[in-house]
């Protein structure tokens, strides 16, 4: 099992995480026996992982496809020294792209025409309002 990792938010809370062990086979170890401190922030340490999102989300939606929405879903390991890390999955990299189209809104069929012998139906007069005079006989 891999190590603990505690990052700190911006904000002071803190994160535990559990953490990737080095490919060298080196381990980070703490001192006071509790989780490993991370030398970066938590936003920090997501930094790498936002700005790949921004570029993959610029490509899908500035490319001809032009999706209504895209998805996108990271594997994300993290690190005490670099950070986060996009994980490794089958392939070299864990990375899903979902791109969504709505279907085109359907068109509704202009009114028909009337036939030229049917005559046009005037359009109903509105009530007229009763006169003070209606009452009295």
């Amino acid at each position: 099992m891999d190590g603990l990792m505690e990052f700190r938010t911006e904000d002071g809370a803190r994160v535990v995480v559990e953490g990737v062990e080095s490919e060298t086979g080196a381990r980070l170890v703490s001192r006071r026996g509790g989780p490993v401190q991370a030398a970066r922030t938590f936003e920090a340490a997501l930094d790498g992982v936002r700005a790949a999102a921004e570029s993959a989300l610029r490509v899908f939606r500035d490319g001809s496809l032009r999706p209504d929405s895209v998805e996108l879903e990271f594997g994300v390991k993290l690190s005490a020294e670099t950070g986060a890390v996009i994980a490794k999955g089958a392939a070299e990299g864990h990375l899903v792209v979902k791109l969504h189209w709505s279907p085109e809104p359907s068109r509704t069929a202009p009114e028909p025409a009337r036939p030229a012998s049917e005559p046009a139906r005037p359009a109903p007069e509105p009530p007229q309002p009763a006169s003070a005079d209606a009452g009295r006989s």
